[in-house]
């Protein structure tokens, strides 16, 4: 000890030792991470659970004694940022404001008191001393305004009297000796570096003139072979000069419990590492001497302390609003998927969100089906979304097509592929949008004009395949039926999920088409279907008019498998045409009842959802209106293959129809004419009539077997 000891802070015994109570410090990163806890894992659970903060001892004279809590917080294991003391905590966390309100506080904070005590008691707390400074942290998230309420406590056992000084706090450059300065700073560093932590919160220590050594509580009775003179150190976050943190209290009822019937009086070392301008300073710790006193009983709990006042100094929790400070956009990227993720709380929770939002989706046709089709993927959480259209708005969409304004129209119209990339992105800014504005070229309407719409038509064509090749599913959403065939196609034999939408004036279908079995490669003649063709004349009996595929005596099947799944034309005898030749203007545009789009477009992205669900995704068997009494596949339910609705009698069913071998768009051999030709088969079929189609199928040949055989009947009619 420095011979400049003063004699005047000698006698303190009238004064009381108080101590700097503990000031909460929740950063932003922690709500955050908090709010994806509570949707993704916690939901509706709110039993207790662990977390880490710590606390720093080298801030400026006059900032409070911090507990932090970070992002890495709910992580116990994360390691503690560089010269800071860990503190383990519980989170309580409540589903409802009421809850946080009326949960038993004194009971939490008696719990944990206890719980301290009794390691106090058994020895753990000298073995692993960081229990000493456990905390509570009680908490309601209100995840739709962004509104955190939190109120936090630091359970402390109590001296019934008090804690008397013997010598007050003084500095450490006022007791020690630069020499010895030095000697406990290069000592306590090498302890921290030995036993791999970041900072001790309590140590032993011993001291001469010439040097310091110290030693972890545990060697206690090794290490003061006499109890004379006995010092402790804590690692201090307090930055009053009279004043020890928080810390200490606990870690003298330890002292009083264990060793204080062979102690009189404790001296303590508040010890604080501070780097002011570059330079690194210990000089500012503190030095005092306390008298233990004794406690009441050693087999009762003391009395404890700890909750954290407001604000104001009242006794009542804190309130954080991070709407206000975050990015908007963030908070949307938050919010978006909120309804989802609570729908796993209770309902679904089983649900699989990530297949959904991962999905990439391309809808060809950005007219009414696509703007439903669109908004209902982005409230399913779809983040990928592209349109392709060449049309442009008119006066008669906004009110039918809910991503177009008035202003849209003026000036000719702007493009619907590039308006509702817009639209959505203002709607949402974390959207992945882009439009094409392109025309799909179709059966029945030529392309060999010049050599200008040939190339152009190429183009288009090369443009789809690489559309397609980049997306997961493919909704076919246009007005025409021939402007669906290229796209079936290509996404047959890309082997990509298509999920068709038409409307009638008051029916619609929406189906999926059948996901062909990964290719064989067969005499070098490409890739053909290894599945094998189901020949099938069946379809629904009601279909919307001018769009869905119309077979009349038509059959339904069941527990069919989706590689054997018809596609959209698998159902028609005809190939498709120029369906708007000739026309009418009321024959030409879809008329529909306004509510079947919504309907339709809604449906259509279920649908998807629940293959994505289903653990055999596009190849789920199709279910059929004879299993909505059953168990259902996915957590969702059903997973049929069509969808067919009649609005005028507010009905629904499920047909399923198996896959047509001599169909014009997926049939195995108009697949390996694409992908061995490509765009010189895709030309020929653009360029012709129907008929070239129905020749290379078959169909032509069936036309002329069933006209031979109902003049047979006829004939076996007459003769008789």
């Amino acid at each position: 000890m420095a011979s400049g000891t003063s004699e005047a802070a000698s006698s303190a015994t009238d004064l009381k030792l108080q101590f700097a109570p503990f000031s909460s410090a929740l950063e932003a990163g922690f709500w955050h991470q908090l709010t994806q806890k509570k949707l993704n894992d916690y939901r509706l659970d709110e039993s207790p659970k662990c977390i880490k903060g710590f606390y720093y001892n080298g801030d400026p004279v006059g900032l409070p004694i911090r507990l932090t809590l970070e992002y890495s917080a709910f992580d116990v294991d994360a390691p503690t940022p560089a010269h800071c003391c860990p503190a383990l905590g519980t989170l309580y966390n409540t589903n409802t404001l009421d809850a946080f309100k009326t949960i038993d506080k004194k009971a939490l904070l008696e719990k944990v008191a206890k719980e301290i005590w009794e390691a106090i008691q058994s020895g753990a707390a000298v073995k692993d001393p960081s229990i000493l400074s456990k905390f509570i942290l009680l908490t309601f998230a209100d995840l739709k305004k962004y509104h955190f309420y939190y109120w936090f406590c630091f359970p402390a056992l109590c001296f019934p009297e008090g804690i008397k000084l013997v010598k007050e706090c003084s500095y450490l450059e006022q007791v020690f000796s630069a020499k010895q300065i030095e000697s406990l700073q290069k000592v306590y560093d090498g302890l921290c570096t030995n036993k791999g932590a970041t900072a001790l919160p309590y140590f032993l220590m011993k001291y001469t003139e010439d040097a310091v050594q110290i030693a972890l509580l545990e060697d206690w009775d090794t290490f003061f072979t006499d109890t004379k003179k006995v010092t402790v150190g804590i690692y201090d976050p307090c930055t009053l000069a009279q004043h020890p943190g928080w810390p200490l209290r606990n870690l003298l009822a330890l002292l009083a419990n264990r060793w204080g019937s062979k102690l009189d009086t404790v001296e303590v070392l508040c010890y604080r590492d501070r780097t002011l301008q570059g330079h690194r300073s210990i000089e500012h710790s503190v030095v005092f001497q306390v008298k233990l006193p004794e406690l009441p009983s050693s087999s009762v709990c003391p009395k404890s302390v700890g909750w954290e006042k407001n604000p104001k100094g009242a006794m009542g929790p804190r309130i954080v609003n991070l709407s206000e400070c975050m990015d908007p956009k963030r908070l949307a990227e938050s919010s978006v998927d909120l309804n989802l993720k609570l729908m796993r709380w209770r309902l679904v929770p089983s649900l699989d969100l990530d297949k959904v939002v991962n999905t990439k989706c391309l809808l060809l046709g950005a007219g009414t089906l696509g703007c439903n089709v669109a908004r209902t993927l982005m409230g399913w959480g779809v983040r990928h979304i592209t349109f392709v259209d060449n049309a442009k708005i008119s006066y008669s969409n906004p009110v039918r097509q809910p991503l177009y304004e008035f202003e849209d129209c003026l000036g000719g119209g702007k493009s619907k592929a590039i308006a509702a990339v817009d639209r959505l992105t203002k709607i949402f800014p974390g959207v992945v949008a882009e439009g094409y504005n392109m025309s799909i070229p179709m059966p029945g309407h030529p392309v060999n004009f010049s050599q200008a719409t040939l190339s152009q038509a190429q183009k288009d064509v090369e443009q789809l395949e690489k559309l397609i090749s980049e997306h997961d599913v493919v909704f076919l959403l246009m007005d025409t039926r021939e402007s669906r065939w290229l796209p079936t196609v290509i996404a047959a034999s890309k082997r990509k999920l298509v999920v068709n939408a038409a409307l009638g004036f008051d029916t619609f279908v929406v189906m999926r088409h059948g996901l062909k079995k990964p290719a064989v490669s067969q005499s070098g003649c490409g890739a053909v279907d290894s599945s094998p063709s189901c020949s099938s004349t069946s379809s629904s009996s009601s279909t919307p008019a001018g769009s869905a595929p119309s077979v009349p005596g038509s059959s339904l099947f069941s527990n069919i498998p989706g590689h054997k799944l018809g596609c959209y034309f698998c159902n028609d005898v005809v190939a498709p045409g120029d369906s708007t030749r000739d026309r009418t203007l009321d024959q030409q545009c879809t008329v529909s009842r306004p509510g079947l789009a919504m309907i339709a477009g809604a449906l259509a992205v279920e649908m998807m959802v629940s293959i994505l669900q289903h653990s055999e995704g596009g190849y789920a068997v199709a279910s059929s209106s004879d299993d909505r009494m059953n168990e259902p596949p996915t957590s969702l339910g059903l997973v049929p293959h069509q969808i067919r609705g009649f609005l005028s009698r507010f009905d629904n069913v499920l047909p399923a129809s198996l896959a047509f071998d001599k169909c014009t768009a997926c049939s195995p051999i108009v697949l390996d004419h694409y992908e061995r030709e490509r765009f010189s088969f895709l030309s020929k079929v653009f360029n012709s009539s129907h008929s070239f189609l129905e020749d290379l199928t078959g169909l032509t040949l069936l036309h002329q077997e069933t006209q031979a055989a109902e003049i047979w009947d006829m004939s076996d009619d007459e003769s008789i």
